[in-house]
């Protein structure tokens, strides 16, 4: 004797069968061992498993039918565009990067008091979620930007006046130029002086280079009478 094989069908219409067997053999009137040997038919023909099949007889004994519970699952819908979260970043980065309690509150009142229609939807943002957007890859798309290396403060090459306290050797050095007569160029005078004990020494220059200005200055500091500890 060969085997019989029943072909799945749909679950509609398994359902629909189910609910016929139930209706026909008259379960309900049925004794207990009667009963079982129904749900042993449905569970050889349908397929299902033990609970499921008297998951589906309670429902009929409770409602006289069995029928599939059509659930269409929608997707959460996005409350917030991609035109929000560009918004967003650009709002952080007019304010500086405040906190998310802080940009909320400018949101809100920039569509409640200044009536800017544009942020009518970021006005109603949680704090949790404002974060999550500021980690969307939109948010750091705009606001993709890199650390410039930020200058230090160096005092090489500043002129400063010295504070000599007292002690002789701090000069001061001034170039004053003669002017020019009928065309033709004055010299420069390259004057020395000493902040503390005001020596001076005077010398004259053709032109201002390091040609004719580093033997003068080293003739000047070579004529004071102390150590020169700096010049400005």
């Amino acid at each position: 004797m060969s085997s019989v094989k029943f072909s799945p069908c749909s679950k509609e219409g398994c359902y629909k069968w189910i609910e016929g067997i139930l209706i026909r053999l008259g379960y309900q009137s049925r004794g207990k061992a009667e009963k079982g040997l129904l749900l042993d038919l449905i569970e050889k023909v349908s397929g299902y498993s033990r609970i499921q099949i008297k998951r589906l007889v309670k429902k009929y004994l409770k409602t006289g039918r069995i029928k599939r519970r059509q659930r269409t699952l929608k997707g959460f819908s996005r409350k917030y565009t991609e035109e929000d979260i560009r918004l967003l970043a650009q709002t952080d980065e007019m304010h500086g990067n405040l906190s998310g309690p802080a940009i909320k509150k400018i949101c809100e009142r920039t569509w409640k008091i200044f009536g800017e229609t544009k942020y009518k939807r970021l006005a109603g943002i949680s704090v949790s979620h404002l974060y999550n957007l500021r980690r969307s890859a939109t948010y750091r798309n705009v606001r993709a930007y890199f650390d410039k290396t930020r200058p230090k403060a160096s005092s090489i090459g500043e002129r400063r006046k010295p504070q000599p306290q007292g002690r002789p050797g701090y000069l001061r050095v001034d170039t004053v130029h003669q002017g020019d007569l009928d065309g033709i160029k004055g010299v420069y005078h390259i004057n020395a002086v000493d902040e503390v004990t005001q020596i001076q020494i005077a010398c004259s220059v053709e032109k201002i280079s390091e040609h004719y200005l580093i033997p003068i200055l080293e003739m000047q500091i070579r004529d004071f009478p102390f150590v020169v500890l700096g010049f400005h």
